[in-house]
């Protein structure tokens, strides 16, 4: 009886452990079901065998759309979740873009637009002039008025000689009087004196087997290397590719400065350590030109005071390093207008070092030493074949000798 009882009690316990499964099994096909909130659990986590703890009602359940092929720079985000923070890589025509270079002012007819520029020079040397030529009686004290206003303008004392007697015969000759014919007589004579058949071209044309080599030349304070990279924007504009050697080494900041004007035109500056040899600057400059093919290479030099000795042989070095390469077509003296006759002393003691082959004049704006034109051609026997009319990058022009004497006039 024993037995039997033993046996009802076990096949009780089976029964109901059998029941527990299949309701466990119906409870979890419930709940994976569509429409019902699943389960989450931490990923990896092993999966928990036993009674479920009581759920907070979860957030409908959202399908994630299938991956779209990853846009060029996009971020790419895996699918546990997490987001990888990407390197954004510049686009073809973010790394080709350059910086938008400058295009400078045409050089033809530059000096007519910059008229306006000698204002102050008109009013001393050639409104000045016209006025005394048209008084009524021209007498000896007025003829001498007029040379002392020539003399004032710095325009040198055989020219002025000059100037006056021929002012004088040809008004005695021709009588001529009017403000219209004392205007074209005086243009005549002025442009006369300069010089209108002179050969004022910048020599920068490339040579078969390399460039053209232009020094600049100068003492500190004329504006040597503002008017050199200048000078590279005037070459540009008339279609030359240009090298800049910046041998000015012993200014600070002066390859800093040259290097900036390059940049505007897309030049390139070859420089070397200051305080560096300013001789290897230009050499290396030239063969840099030789190398890039380009038509003109514009070395800036030192230019400390005239008076020292050292640098002038230094600057005589420069140029004979150079010319291993080969010749130097081009060495431009730079003069301050405003410095008068120092100016002439300053010109005199470059030509004893090197061949000045050209003179350009800055700061003739702010001057009412017109006249210094003439007197430095006439001391030099070189041209004046540039002139800086003010600060602006495009205010170097070349020099043409009717447009300068009619914007003295006015």
């Amino acid at each position: 009886m024993e037995y039997v009882i033993l046996a009802v009690v076990i096949a009780v316990v089976a029964i109901g452990a059998i029941t527990g499964l299949v309701v466990s099994g119906r409870r979890r096909k419930e709940l994976d079901k569509p429409g019902q909130a699943p389960v989450v659990t931490a990923p990896k986590a092993p999966e928990k065998v036993g009674p479920a703890a009581p759920q907070t009602p979860a957030a409908p359940w959202t399908v994630e759309p299938e991956a779209a092929p990853a846009e060029p720079g996009a971020t790419a985000v895996p699918v546990d979740g997490t987001v990888e923070e990407a390197v954004e890589e510049p686009t073809a025509a973010e790394a080709a873009a350059a910086p938008e270079l400058e295009v400078p002012e045409p050089t033809a007819g530059r000096l007519v637009r910059l008229r306006s520029r000698l204002s102050r020079s008109q009013s001393t040397l050639g409104k000045g002039l016209l006025t005394l030529l048209s008084r009524d009686r021209l007498d000896d004290d007025t003829w001498e008025e007029i040379e002392e206003t020539l003399l004032v303008a710095d325009v040198g004392v055989g020219a002025t000689q000059e100037l006056v007697e021929n002012l004088r015969t040809r008004v005695k000759v021709l009588g001529t009087r009017t403000p219209e014919e004392l205007r074209g007589l005086l243009r005549e004579e002025l442009v006369k004196l300069i010089g209108p058949d002179t050969d004022r071209t910048v020599h920068s044309v490339k040579h078969e087997d390399g460039p053209a080599v232009v020094l600049v030349v100068g003492v500190n304070g004329v504006g040597k290397t503002t008017t050199t990279g200048k000078l590279a924007r005037v070459l540009v504009a008339d279609g030359r590719k240009v090298v800049l050697g910046a041998a000015d080494t012993f200014r600070a900041a002066a390859a800093d400065q040259l290097q900036t004007w390059g940049e505007r035109v897309g030049a390139h500056t070859v420089r070397g350590p200051e305080g560096g040899d300013p001789a290897s600057v230009a050499f290396d400059a030239v063969k840099q030109g030789i190398a890039d093919g380009v038509d003109t290479v514009l070395i800036d030099t030192a230019g400390r005071l005239h008076t020292k000795t050292g640098l002038m042989d230094e600057l005589g070095k420069v140029k004979r390093v150079v010319e291993k390469h080969g010749p130097v077509d081009e060495v431009l003296l730079v003069l301050d207008a405003t410095t008068g006759q120092n100016g002439l002393v300053q010109a005199r003691v470059f030509a004893e070092v090197v061949d000045i082959t050209g003179i350009v004049l800055t700061k003739l704006d702010g001057t009412a030493k017109g006249g210094i034109v003439i007197s430095v051609q006439r001391e030099l026997g070189v041209p004046v074949k540039l002139i800086g009319l003010g600060e602006g990058a495009d205010d170097l022009a070349p020099f043409e000798p009717g447009a300068f004497v009619d914007a003295l006039l006015g």
